[in-house]
């Protein structure tokens, strides 16, 4: 009979090692909307036998990559895997059947599965094949490997990153509209590595006519899909912005169009007077499994949806420059008294050259 592991039966300190290094397999994978997930087998005489990670819908998962390197050692071994395996036929064979079939002896699951095909179905079916399960590590937030999976699950829309640049004294570009370059080139660098973490760029029309920028991820290593580019298209014509017509864009509007290039795909979402509800823009990109959303641009668009309360983490950027008077501020609205701001929570400030880095959580509530 199947039993749960109690927690003197496995070694925390040990477990953690092993755990954070099925972390550290998927870390630099974004399978979405499939999740990263890694996974570490350890033989029975306790050496490590076989490692992997998921790549992407269609391919082999973590386990079973794991247990294909680990051959006959996979026999009474123990499985470390960052998220519950699934038990249910998709692309692949469920994991549980891999499991079962390798003869592992136990196995330690970083945190169970969102999913309602998956959630506590996996850990189930292997405790009745007698398979010993563990469930979590102590000091390992196996849901932190990927938030926005998650995140996506239980809402059913995009975890959403908004990107904002700008000088100490608050300023995206000066009057005339220029902004390059206001970081220096390691500030540059690490947003592209924040914008290659992300399964789309969105942006509003107002930035694709200004900036013409290419949304795509440029570093010498980047040999993952590039994000999908979003635009919200406003009132006016579009212009003819090079990504219309390379990238094959998502363009999101409140009415029907006739000026969508081919190749776009035009998604229409509620809204009044030619503007879009922001809400309504996420649920329809949830929908089209766009799990980890970036917001990149512009002012009006970026300080919408986190007055709106739909920003879940806020990346800023601050260029060592004073702009020393009024240009384009990095948000746009109305700011009427201080209770109409939102308190946030910053979870990191890094110095990249010259500039700063800060990563913020704002509050769902207000003040």
């Amino acid at each position: 009979m199947s039993r749960r592991v109690d927690d003197n039966l496995v070694d925390p300190r040990r477990a953690g090692e092993l755990m954070r290094r099925a972390m550290a397999k998927a870390v630099a994978t974004r399978p979405h909307p499939n999740p990263r997930v890694g996974a570490v087998v350890v033989a029975a005489d306790g050496t490590i036998a076989g490692e992997g990670a998921h790549s992407g819908p269609g391919s082999p998962h973590a386990e079973t990559h794991a247990l294909a390197a680990a051959g006959p050692a996979a026999a009474g071994s123990t499985l470390y895997v960052t998220l519950e395996p699934c038990d249910h036929h998709g692309r692949t064979p469920p994991c549980t059947e891999a499991i079962i079939d390798a003869g592992v002896a136990r196995v330690v699951v970083g945190t169970l599965d969102p999913d309602v095909r998956v959630s506590g179905r996996g850990v189930e079916r292997l405790r009745e094949a007698g398979i010993d399960v563990h469930v979590g590590v102590a000091g390992i937030d196996a849901e932190g490997l990927d938030e926005a999976y998650f995140h996506h699950r239980r809402t059913g829309l995009p975890f959403v990153t908004v990107k904002v640049a700008g000088t100490l004294d608050g300023q995206a570009a000066a009057q005339d509209g220029t902004s390059r370059w206001i970081t220096g080139e390691a500030a540059r660098a690490d947003a592209h590595r924040l914008r290659a973490d992300h399964d789309a760029v969105m942006i509003g029309a107002g930035t694709l006519r200004v900036d013409d920028p290419r949304l795509d991820v440029r570093l010498a290593d980047h040999d993952r899909p590039q994000p999908r580019p979003v635009v919200i298209a406003g009132r006016r014509p579009l212009p003819p912005a090079r990504v219309l017509y390379e990238r094959g864009p998502l363009i999101v509007a409140s009415e029907p169009r006739t000026d969508i290039p081919t190749g776009a795909e035009l998604v229409l979402v509620a809204g009044t007077d030619g503007l879009v509800a922001p809400e309504a823009v996420l649920e329809a990109l949830g929908k089209r499994d766009i799990v980890a959303l970036m917001i990149e641009g512009g002012p009006h668009l970026a300080g919408a949806f986190i007055s709106a309360g739909l920003a879940d983490r806020i990346v800023l950027y601050l260029g060592a420059m004073v702009a020393g008077g009024l240009g384009l501020p990095v948000l746009s609205g109305a700011f009427p008294t201080l209770d109409a701001g939102r308190a946030v929570t910053i979870d990191r400030v890094e110095r990249l050259g010259d500039d700063l880095r800060i990563d913020a959580r704002p509050a769902k509530g207000r003040r």
